[in-house]
C-alpha cells in the first residue's frame, strides 16, 4: 500500500471500495511494528481493528462522519478512556485514564480511529524527546538525531508514516519545533481555542493541544472538529469555530508580512536556514506581497520570562503527583513524609525535578516579586507589542527553529536546550496561533520549517496563508 498524504486521498479510495479502514489500520500496524524510532509506546491494536470494522460498515451505508479513515496517534499526556496515561513519567506508572479528553472525544465522535499513544518528553518538559521514561524517540530522517520535543513521538510518527496525523501539545513550541525537525506540519492554536480538558497540565496558561499532519487540509479539518467551547474547561473560548477546511483560499491577493529583524540577527541561527528564509521572503515579494522588517526588541527576554512563568505553574501543577493518591510509590517509604519525598525523588526525572525546583524558587516569598511578578509584566509587554504588529500586518513570519535536528545527547547544558525554544515561545506568551510548515532540506539532509503567526483566533487566515505558501514557496 502506498503512503497517503491526506485524508481526502484516503476518502476517495474508501468510497471507491479500493480501500477499507481495516486494511488501512493493518497497514499502519505493520509499519509501527517495523519502526525504529520508538514513537509509539503503546498500540491499541484490538480496539483499532474493531473500530475500523465498525466504520467500514458505516461507509457501506453512507452514514460515516467527516473523519472516517483518519488514523491518528495521541501524545501520552492526552487522556484516552481506559488506557494508560503516564506523560512518559515513572511517577504515573500503571495509571489509567477513566475518561476521554475533549479533543479525543470529538475526534472519535467524527469516526477517527486512535491507533495508540505516543512518546514525549516527561510531562512535556523538553525540546528533544530524550526526557522520557520509555527512552528517547529518534528522528525518522536520521536515527542519530533527535525528533525535537516535547511532542517528538507525535511528529516522528507522522513523518515516518506510522499514522496519518497525531495530536500533540504546545507549551513553548512543543508541536512546532518537532514538526520542523521532522519535516511535517505542526499547528499551535490560539490559547483557549481547543479545550485542555484531559490534558495533563504543565503550564496551564500556556498549554494548547494541536494537530501534526502531512497536509494543511488535514490540519484544518482536525481543528474544526476539536475546537470550540467546552463546559469542562473554563478557559476555553466561546468564539465561533469557522469551517477551516472550506476556507483555505486567500481572501486578499496581497499579504502584509512582518519579519522581526531581531530574530534574523539572533545568535545560533544557522546560515543556511537564514539564507533559505530570505529567499522565501524575496519570492513572496516577487508575487506582490508586502514584506517589512519590524522591531521586536524583546527576543532576549522571551526565554527567561517563559521559563520563570512555566516552571512556576509546573511546580504547582505537579504537586498532585505525591505517591499517595495514584501512580508510583516508593518501596522505601515508611511514613507520610518519606512517601512524598522518596516517591517524588524516584518517580520524577532529572529535568522535571529541575523545573519544579526552579518554579518553587521563583514563587518563594523572598523572590516572588523579583522573578515571578517581573515575568508577568514582561509577558504583558510581549503580548501588547505583538498585538501592535497585527494592527498593521496579517502575519509574522520567521524560521521555526535556529537549526536542524541536533544529535542525541549532543546538548548537555540545560540553558542551551532551553534556547531551542527561542523562535517559538513568543506565540505561547502572547497566546496567538502559529504554524510550522516544511520549507526546505539542509545540505545535511535534515528538514527545517518556516513559522507563521497570526492574531488571536485567526486560525482561518493562518491556515489559508500556510496553504498558499506550501504551494507557492516550493
Amino acid at each position: 500500500m502506498k503512503p497517503f498524504s491526506s485524508l481526502s486521498d484516503i476518502r476517495i479510495h474508501l468510497k471507491s471500495g479500493e480501500l477499507t479502514c481495516l486494511s488501512l489500520v493493518e497497514y499502519y500496524l505493520e509499519k509501527i511494528e517495523n519502526s525504529k524510532t520508538n514513537s509509539f509506546i503503546e498500540v491499541y491494536k484490538e480496539d483499532a481493528i474493531k473500530r475500523a470494522k465498525e466504520i467500514d460498515a458505516k461507509i457501506k451505508t453512507s452514514t460515516e462522519k467527516k473523519l472516517a479513515g483518519l488514523i491518528i496517534g495521541v501524545k501520552d499526556n492526552i487522556s484516552v478512556k481506559n488506557k494508560p496515561l503516564t506523560a512518559s513519567s515513572k511517577i504515573l506508572k500503571n495509571f489509567h485514564s477513566i475518561y476521554n479528553s475533549t479533543a479525543v472525544k470529538r475526534l472519535l465522535n467524527e469516526d477517527a480511529i486512535v491507533i495508540g499513544r505516543l512518546n514525549c518528553d516527561e510531562f512535556a518538559m523538553g525540546s528533544s524527546n530524550e526526557n522520557s521514561c520509555y527512552g528517547p524517540t529518534f528522528n525518522p530522517h536520521d536515527v542519530s538525531k533527535v525528533p525535537g520535543g516535547s511532542s517528538g513521538g507525535s511528529a516522528a510518527a507522522v513523518a515516518e508514516d506510522l499514522c496519518l496525523a497525531s495530536l500533540g501539545s504546545d507549551t513553548g513550541g512543543s508541536i512546532r519545533q518537532p514538526a520542523s525537525f521532522c519535516g511535517v506540519i505542526g499547528l499551535k492554536p490560539t490559547y483557549g481555542r481547543v479545550s485542555r480538558h484531559g490534558l495533563i497540565a504543565y503550564g496551564s496558561s500556556f498549554d494548547q493541544i494541536g494537530p501534526i499532519t502531512k497536509s494543511i487540509e488535514d490540519s484544518a479539518l482536525i481543528m474544526e472538529v476539536i475546537s470550540g467551547k467546552d463546559d469542562f474547561d473554563s478557559t476555553c473560548s466561546f468564539e465561533n469555530v469557522p469551517s477551516y477546511s472550506k476556507s483555505l483560499s486567500l481572501d486578499s491577493k496581497q499579504l502584509r508580512i512582518a519579519v522581526p529583524k531581531e530574530y534574523l540577527d539572533a545568535d545560533g541561527l544557522d546560515d543556511e536556514i537564514k539564507s533559505c528564509f530570505i529567499d522565501k521572503l524575496n519570492k513572496l515579494k516577487s508575487l506582490g506581497h508586502v514584506i517589512e522588517k519590524v522591531s521586536f526588541p524583546y527576543v532576549k527576554s522571551l526565554v527567561p520570562a517563559y521559563y520563570v512563568l512555566t516552571t512556576a505553574e509546573a511546580s504547582s501543577n505537579l504537586a498532585r503527583f505525591d505517591g499517595a493518591h495514584y501512580g508510583f510509590r516508593s518501596n522505601e517509604a515508611i511514613d507520610i513524609d518519606s512517601t512524598y519525598v522518596k516517591s517524588r525523588s524516584e518517580g520524577f526525572g532529572l529535568e522535571v525535578k529541575r523545573r519544579i525546583m526552579l518554579g518553587t524558587f521563583v514563587l518563594s516569598a523572598g523572590y516572588y516579586d523579583a522573578y515571578y511578578t517581573k515575568a508577568l509584566k514582561v509577558r504583558r509587554i510581549i503580548k501588547d507589542t505583538t498585538q501592535e504588529i497585527f494592527k498593521t500586518f496579517d502575519l509574522i513570519m520567521l524560521p521555526t527553529t535556529p537549526s536542524t535536528a541536533f544529535g542525541l545527547n549532543e546538548i548537555k547544558d540545560p540553558i542551551k536546550m532551553y534556547l531551542q525554544d527561542i523562535f517559538t515561545v513568543q506565540a505561547n506568551i502572547a497566546g496567538i496561533p502559529a504554524i510550522s510548515i516544511p520549507k526546505g532540506n539542509h545540505t545535511n539532509n535534515m528538514p527545517f520549517g518556516i513559522q507563521l503567526m497570526a492574531d488571536l483566533f485567526e486560525e482561518e487566515k493562518l491556515l489559508a496563508c500556510a496553504s498558499y505558501m506550501m504551494n507557492e514557496l516550493n
